[in-house]
């Protein structure tokens, strides 16, 4: 396959995995289209989590591990009560800012696995009393609307009922003029797609590693999948990718670390995780040599499936790849492809010369 036509696979498998539907607890779609791209790379297996192993078929065994990381589910909600006017009472799956929810379209999964069209709504200006002008928004002063007049109606014409996933209403765009994507869960399907990339990319290699990737559910509600793979990869190093927040549009041009279309992100520290300084200094010198763009970021906040990872195993060195996205967290991201092309070229130079003792130098 020439360079083009593996960016346009590469853009095909992040289109589907960006348009599954994968509230946390419910990535069973995104598992799926992560199985099928991942055909042929290796063993493939799940956990009663439907966390997905991807076991690289050149793999030989008693060598360290190295375990790639993403995370399958998307910030999200879920029926929480189906009020008297037929409107959805939810809650919110993963952080959300409250302000950016309503005006939006979203769908409902309801009791016959169909995912219903519905409008996040709240009470129009027109109603509200000036001390609710004035309040902060709420998610219990919004509601989901999917066209019901009634409560009734709602449970036995729609077929609603408690418990169901809801995800945003968004489908995925590439602008290839501009080398832009616009979707949801870029967090981190974007990730998702990068570890079957480099897989792919390690396909026939000869390494002194094995390989395994893993798909970890439920990274927005606490990294709770990540923390069950490393239970069973047992790595001995990580690599993480992550869809993490651009700041190139939010801070003073001196604070920019993660610019959309300036490679990977290399955090050195976040809210659950100081990355271990000589790994991630391995990382960085490596790209700068071989001209790879990535970037280095000291973030106050947040948090990453390396957090588990890296407390694993008797501990374990861990580097975070984060490909930046505009507006994570919200309904839509806008994201480049050559984040992702670059994050994966270097996981790969990373991978090539990784073996046991340059891993126990860390």
């Amino acid at each position: 396959m020439n360079a083009e036509d593996m960016k346009k696979d590469e853009l095909k498998l992040i289109e589907e995995l960006s348009n599954a539907y994968g509230a946390s607890g419910f990535e069973d779609e995104v598992v799926a289209v992560a199985r099928r791209y991942a055909a042929g790379l290796g063993e493939i297996s799940e956990d009663c989590l439907r966390n997905l192993y991807i076991r690289r078929r050149e793999n030989r065994g008693g060598l360290p591990v190295v375990q790639l990381d993403a995370h399958t589910d998307e910030v999200s909600f879920m029926v929480q009560a189906v009020k008297p006017n037929g409107c959805i009472r939810f809650i919110t799956l993963g952080g959300w800012v409250n302000d950016t929810i309503p005006a939006h379209r979203v769908l409902v999964r309801n009791a016959d696995g169909e995912y219903l069209p519905g409008i996040v709504a709240a009470k129009p200006p027109h109603f509200m009393t000036e001390a609710e002008k004035n309040k902060p928004l709420d998610v219990s002063d919004m509601e989901i609307d999917v066209g019901a007049t009634s409560r009734d109606e709602a449970i036995n014409e729609f077929h609603l009922r408690v418990g169901e996933p809801i995800v945003p209403d968004v489908k995925f765009e590439y602008n290839a003029a501009r080398d832009l994507m616009i979707g949801k869960a870029f967090d981190c399907r974007l990730g998702c797609a990068s570890v079957i990339t480099t897989l792919r990319m390690l396909a026939g290699e000869k390494l002194n590693v094995d390989v395994v990737g893993a798909l970890a559910v439920q990274e927005e509600m606490g990294l709770r999948g990540a923390t069950v793979t490393a239970q069973n990869v047992k790595p001995d190093i990580a690599i993480v990718f992550e869809g993490c927040p651009a700041d190139d549009t939010v801070v003073d041009d001196y604070m920019i670390q993660t610019a959309i279309k300036k490679g990977p992100m290399l955090r050195y520290i976040d809210k659950a995780m100081i990355t271990n300084p000589r790994y991630q200094r391995f990382a960085l010198d490596l790209a700068a040599k071989l001209g790879i763009p990535a970037q280095a970021a000291v973030r106050s906040g947040g948090s990453t499936n390396g957090a588990p990872l890296h407390l694993s195993n008797g501990g374990v060195p861990v580097i975070v790849m984060g490909l930046p996205v505009r507006y994570i967290h919200t309904h839509y991201g806008i994201a480049s492809y050559c984040d992702c092309e670059n994050a994966a070229r270097l996981a790969v130079e990373i991978i090539k010369r990784l073996d046991e003792k340059t891993i126990k130098s860390f």
